[in-house]
């Protein structure tokens, strides 16, 4: 059975880093585009980067450009989202997700596979 793990949230300060994985399990990981979403309180989930199976293109949300990176290990079948300059506006739920779309894709609906989340807290 799929399923996707997601580690590393926490409560961090302003101007801070942090590093969420996703392990994945039950699946041909490296068949997959990996995603990460968000939603914060009282906000609708909204996309924040993806990669494609090769770890060649990578996508990102536009309040997320230039402070985030997101990488894969096909071997140890993880997805990483690293997180750098992070803000109070980026404290929210964050999830992994698969899909098996070879395209770029930010529509939920098009992802196979979720993770529970984990939340990353913004804050002073």
């Amino acid at each position: 059975q799929a399923q996707l793990v997601e580690i590393g949230g926490g409560l961090v300060l302003p101007g801070g880093s942090l590093r969420l994985s996703c392990v994945a399990f039950g699946f041909t990981f490296n068949s997959y585009r990996m995603a990460w979403f968000r939603r914060a309180p009282g906000k609708a989930r909204e996309f924040v980067a993806d990669i494609d199976w090769s770890a060649t293109y990578t996508y990102y949300g536009d309040s997320v450009k230039g402070r985030f990176t997101i990488s894969r290990d096909n071997v140890k079948k993880v997805v990483v989202l690293q997180m750098d300059s992070l803000a109070p506006e980026d404290t929210a739920v964050y999830y992994c997700a698969a899909t098996s779309s070879y395209d770029h894709t930010e529509t939920m609906s098009s992802y196979d596979f979720w993770g529970q989340g984990t939340q990353v807290t913004v804050s002073s």
